[in-house]
């Protein structure tokens, strides 16, 4: 695993993090039910970078209202975006799938490496600490963050456009709800359900190969038939 620590520019103290974090939780389930896998860990990497792209768009962009940072962050820290810095570091070569993803082409599968990719920030910051962390996440963005500054950077976060919307309506975001509604297929082909909910109201039905880009369809059917609306 020295490859993988070399390219993200962190070299770890509990190489059980790592490679926990580096585990799908195929590989799990084909192994044994002790044997941990990366989810726990995704839902950590994911708060950290919010938090450390927030951050850093603060800080380049002192003159910026919060729509506009909210736009750029969720843009920098999207699937798309995710996809593209595994890529760069080779990320799914070290990745353990069982043989079913593995058949399938999961080493290359934009969920997967996504996920693995928060899974291993969230280990980074377990063995490290924040700035331990911070500086991992800066290095790989480095260069969408410097596209973003130079506006460069194309902004697509209907989830964030929807909310602006809503808000212009009087409806706060605390009544904006992305409810799971279900998924199907095989491990390594799942296709995920969101249901969008305003004041408590079924707005819309987004699927997607991730719960995150559901999100994005079902925020941008609401946002269409409400645009229409006006």
């Amino acid at each position: 695993m020295t490859g993988i620590q070399e390219k993200i520019g962190y070299y770890f103290r509990d190489k059980v993090l790592l490679e926990a974090a580096l585990t799908h939780s195929s590989f799990s389930r084909e192994q044994d039910s002790v044997t941990a896998h990366n989810e726990r860990l995704e839902f950590l990497g994911d708060a950290f970078l919010d938090a450390i792209i927030g951050e850093e768009l603060y800080r380049i962009f002192p003159d910026k209202e919060e729509g506009f940072l909210s736009r750029m962050r969720a843009s920098l820290v999207c699937e798309k975006s995710l996809v593209e810095r595994a890529h760069e570091i080779g990320l799914g070569e070290y990745l353990r799938l069982g043989h079913g993803e593995e058949k399938s082409g999961g080493r290359n599968r934009d969920s997967i490496l996504a996920d693995a990719l928060e899974a291993v920030m969230g280990a980074v910051f377990l063995d490290g600490g924040y700035d331990a962390v911070k500086k991992m996440v800066l290095l790989l963005f480095d260069r969408a963050i410097r596209d973003a500054e130079k506006g460069k950077l194309v902004v697509t976060d209907y989830k964030t456009k929807l909310q602006e919307l809503l808000q212009a309506e009087g409806i706060m975001t605390d009544n904006v709800y992305y409810a799971d509604a279900g998924q199907r297929g095989p491990d390594h082909n799942k296709i995920f359900t969101v249901r969008l909910e305003i004041n408590g109201v079924a707005e819309a039905e987004g699927t997607g190969k991730s719960k995150k880009q559901a999100q994005q369809n079902a925020a941008e059917i609401a946002l269409k038939r409400r645009q229409d609306v006006i």
